[in-house]
């Protein structure tokens, strides 16, 4: 399906080292995606290159970060990225993968399973009710790829977090502009100050890699309902 020798030098080029059982493994998953794609929509990027660059370097670049270790929650993980491709390449990761959606739900379990990733919790649920349950400020990361705004991003993700854990978001080239605008949600929600990571990933497209610290405890009334959080966003 992918091109192993070509994905093997493009993640070369950014210091990321794949293993043969690694390389193997990411051709199973696209080879999978693509299949199970046809039935339910998955993703629009369903060439080689495509997934190539988009999904699976997109996914290590934040992967490879010193940040991604112990419990990661990937939050609107769609198919898979990034949570499946860190937990390939840091098998040690506890992931808990969190999508509302049913069909994308039971593509997730299934890829796991054909990936023998046994230990990965896979959680049908929207975030800002987990923050109310039993995830709430469980995980040492929580990262999101494409998901919505950062303001809405953060309170989505923040409350999720342990206090001295990382939220991570995955941007393109508004990045830095998204994380001007939400400055003020990030510190009422207990994110400490974030840095931006700029890249570019091998096809060109910019990439940028918001990286938060979580400095102190959600406040309770944090999370809002979804319906809230989406028509006014935290200033």
């Amino acid at each position: 399906m992918i091109d192993k020798n070509r994905l093997e030098a493009k993640c070369a080029a950014e210091g990321i080292t794949l293993s043969g059982a690694q390389l193997d493994a990411l051709d199973r998953y696209a080879a999978f995606l693509v299949e199970y794609n046809e039935k339910v929509n998955l993703t629009a990027i369903t060439d080689p290159e495509g997934i190539e660059d988009k999904h699976f370097v997109d996914s290590l670049l934040l992967a490879a970060r010193p940040e991604v270790s112990g419990s990661l929650v990937d939050v609107g993980t769609g198919a898979g990225f990034p949570g499946i491709v860190a937990k390939l390449y840091k098998p040690e990761l506890a992931l808990t993968l969190m999508e509302p959606t049913g069909k994308r739900v039971a593509f997730l379990e299934q890829a796991c399973a054909l990936l023998g990733l046994t230990d990965v919790q896979v959680v049908k649920e929207r975030a800002e009710e987990a923050a109310r349950k039993q995830w709430r400020e469980a995980f040492d990361v929580a990262c999101a790829r494409a998901v919505a705004a950062l303001p809405v991003l953060a309170e989505y993700c923040l409350p999720l977090v342990k206090v001295g854990g990382r939220f991570l978001a995955m941007k393109g080239a508004s990045g830095k502009e998204e994380l001007a605008a939400a400055g003020g949600a990030i510190r009422k929600l207990g994110g400490g100050e974030a840095s931006l990571i700029c890249g570019k990933l091998p096809n060109g497209d910019e990439r940028t890699l918001i990286v938060c610290k979580k400095i102190s405890q959600s406040a309770p009334q944090y999370p809002r309902n979804g319906g809230k959080i989406a028509k006014s966003p935290l200033k």
